[in-house]
């Protein structure tokens, strides 16, 4: 295990630019020496200012750049190295960071009469960048296309086909968009406001990246209709993974996490009740570990961090973290990181934002 961490480390090293490396403090320098992986986050500094850090699995700062403003999640790219982190909804911009640039971010927006939902994929070679988006004014999701070759102009964008787009992800051959339609209505005009709670229209996609074309749809029963599909992570053998957060009572029980293939149904997964109370309804994110085989889930309202079995869904691990908040694939399971400033052994004097990303995944 101790020799494919390094791999991912010296990865790094070797992709990043002489300009950047000779431009780290000693201390930042010993941080990635020691370190068995990258990982990225935004935060919100005690001057409240936002940043973007890349991080060790210790969770100490190597490196940051300020923000436009908030963010909410982000996508690595493994052809390029590219890090890009997308602002919090109903947020217009992006910026992604390039190491072998010297970290010289690029800033882009969204089109006209569009937001960003927070997430976003790239295609496997790393030419085209997929951000989900809210055309609002027509009620529908989207998918903005981007040319990662030039910086990330806009080429165009394809329908999400639902409600809502919050999370996507693209297949491991790029032929395939992966599409988690949350069912909120929301309008920028009336901020962060859900304005459809008694009529959700939640889903989980799958479409032709090329073309847009609709390949698959599940839309989640009447019964779960106030059941919010929100964050995907993809398996080795093709499953697909979602979190969800629920808009209904209080004291409702629902299931907060299942999967699915191309051509198969839904399947959720049946969590013991007290995992489910644990979690407090709302499933902030997922993220799979491919070499360990297991899941990992955070909710940041109930304080906990969930691992499961990848192969049975059952659960392996239960912790108490206030305020969890982004979950990354890391040495013997994953790295967690918190609203309070935690992340890994380290406690910082910032506010880490709800998603944190492995530069290189495992």
């Amino acid at each position: 295990m101790r020799k494919s961490a390094l791999i991912d480390r010296r990865s790094f090293v070797k992709a990043a630019g002489a300009a950047f490396l000779a431009g780290l403090s000693s201390r930042a320098a010993l941080a990635l020496d020691r370190t068995d992986a990258v990982f990225a986050s935004g935060f919100r500094a005690p001057d409240s200012t936002y940043c973007l850090a890349l991080l060790s699995e210790k969770g100490e700062i190597i490196t940051q750049m300020d923000l436009p403003g908030r963010v909410h999640g982000l996508t690595s790219c493994a052809a390029s190295g590219r890090v890009v982190a997308f602002a919090r909804r109903p947020g217009t911009f992006a910026m992604a960071v390039d190491p072998k640039t010297d970290m010289e971010p690029t800033v882009f927006a969204c089109g006209d009469n569009r937001h960003f939902f927070g997430h976003g994929g790239f295609s496997p070679d790393g030419r085209v960048l997929y951000a989900c988006e809210n055309d609002f004014d027509n009620n529908r999701g989207v998918i903005g296309v981007y040319d990662a070759t030039n910086g990330f102009s806009r080429l165009g964008e394809v329908p999400a086909h639902g409600v809502g787009t919050h999370d996507m992800t693209v297949s491991g051959d790029g032929r395939l968009l992966i599409i988690a339609n949350g069912g909120i209505e929301t309008h920028p005009d009336f901020g962060r406001t859900k304005l459809n709670l008694d009529h959700m229209l939640p889903s989980l996609v799958i479409s032709d990246a090329r073309t847009g074309a609709l390949v698959e749809k599940h839309v989640l029963p009447e019964n779960l209709r106030q059941l919010s599909t929100r964050h995907l992570a993809l398996a080795d053998n093709g499953r697909i993974w979602f979190a969800c957060q629920y808009e209904g009572p209080r004291n409702d029980l629902p299931p907060l996490v299942g999967y699915f293939g191309h051509g198969e149904e839904l399947r959720f997964v049946d969590l013991p009740e007290e995992t489910t109370e644990g979690l407090a309804n709302y499933v902030g994110a997922i993220a799979v570990n491919r070499r360990d085989n297991v899941v990992g889930l955070t909710s940041p309202k109930g304080g906990v961090a969930v691992t499961l079995d990848g192969t049975k869904g059952t659960i392996l691990r239960q912790m108490r973290i206030a305020d969890a908040a982004g979950i990354a694939p890391g040495a013997g399971g994953f790295a967690v990181s918190s609203y309070n400033g935690h992340f890994g052994r380290t406690q910082s004097a910032v506010a880490w934002d709800q998603h944190i990303v492995r530069l290189s995944t495992l």
